[in-house]
């Protein structure tokens, strides 16, 4: 298989992983998360991401066996030789946008774990405190600055 064979492989399967990341992007920003979407998505993108190591494991190995260098430098001298080198940089360029959109993600999943967090952290306060005083007025202003006022 010619390297600009293994690029187009590739790039088919990073193009199937950002398809993934963009779902999972829009399942997180979701007003209501839907759990069992979330896992499927999570199952796809690592199946993914298992293939693309598979291809890149590929292509270094002909990349090396073909004498280049195993670095940035030796892979595009290896594609400028090819012939392919234009489309190796459009590859790099998608896999920059594939990290940005899973950085994105895991930063929605931890914003998402934060307020859960927080959530949590009210409901366990006002379980150990009676809502309403002696007096019949609510208590939850002193639950984490939550006011009963309209």
């Amino acid at each position: 298989m010619s390297l600009a064979q293994h690029i187009a492989r590739q790039r088919e399967h990073l193009e199937a992983f950002i398809t993934v990341l963009e779902a999972e992007r829009e399942s997180l920003s979701a007003g209501q998360v839907d759990g069992q979407r979330l896992s499927e998505q999570a199952r796809q993108k690592q199946a993914q991401v298992t293939q693309l190591e598979r291809l890149e494991t590929q292509r270094l190995s002909a990349q090396r066996r073909l004498g280049y260098g195993e670095g940035r430098q030796g892979a595009e001298t290896a594609a400028r030789d090819a012939g392919c080198l234009d489309a190796w940089l459009e590859f790099r360029q998608r896999a920059l946008h594939a990290r940005q959109l899973n950085q994105l993600n895991g930063l929605l999943i931890g914003s998402r774990l934060a307020q859960n967090q927080k959530i949590l952290d009210f409901l366990r306060n006002a379980a150990g405190q009676a809502l309403y005083g002696p007096d019949g007025q609510s208590r939850l202003g002193s639950l984490g600055g939550v006011s009963s006022c309209a």
